[in-house]
């Protein structure tokens, strides 16, 4: 998930990023949304710009950092990438959110972008997004889903990625 951080005043805990990873289909616990106003599509026209604006409408209040110096170019790079692929989270045809999912080099898939934006958390919409990422990973590659978050993400994002069955298999404390 990339370096997404709490809001401003949190930022100087120390860094902890947790690494975490399913290695079957089957350990997946699936949360479902029964509002059919919730749907997620692929982005399969792929648009630098979509990429760009989401990466920074959902991480600025995470303070998502990693991504902000790129340039156009960078992007156009980024979002042209065979090993990536963008889905999108609508409510009632209005963007509610993202993630995006790449091929790694060990023919695993990382969840490399995941959230929602401000106006769509706190509405239970967080474990359907992410259990949609987790079987859309299981769909590219049978060998194993992972993910990265830290401290400074959304306080639930971790319980979020633990409830749906990803098991934890690093850590590493900033010094």
């Amino acid at each position: 998930m990339s370096l997404a951080a709490l809001p401003r005043e949190n930022q100087t805990a120390a860094l902890v990023t947790t690494y975490l990873e399913m290695r079957s289909p089957d350990e997946l616990r699936p949360k479902r949304c029964a509002d059919a106003r919730f749907q997620i599509r692929e982005q399969t026209q792929r648009d630098w710009r979509f990429n760009r604006d989401l990466y920074f409408r959902v991480g600025e209040r995470w303070d998502w950092i990693d991504k902000r110096p790129w340039t156009e170019a960078r992007w156009e790079e980024y979002a042209a990438a065979p090993e990536l692929r963008t889905f999108a989270a609508y409510y009632d045809d209005a963007l509610a959110g993202y993630y995006e999912l790449r091929c790694d080099s060990e023919g695993g898939v990382e969840v490399a972008y995941f959230g929602l934006l401000p106006q769509f958390i706190g509405r239970g919409l967080g474990g359907a997004l992410l259990t949609s990422a987790i079987e859309q990973a299981w769909r590219i590659s049978p060998k194993r889903v992972w993910v990265h978050t830290c401290n400074r993400d959304h306080p639930q994002a971790l319980a979020n990625y633990q409830a749906r069955g990803m098991l934890v298999y690093k850590v590493e404390r900033e010094r």
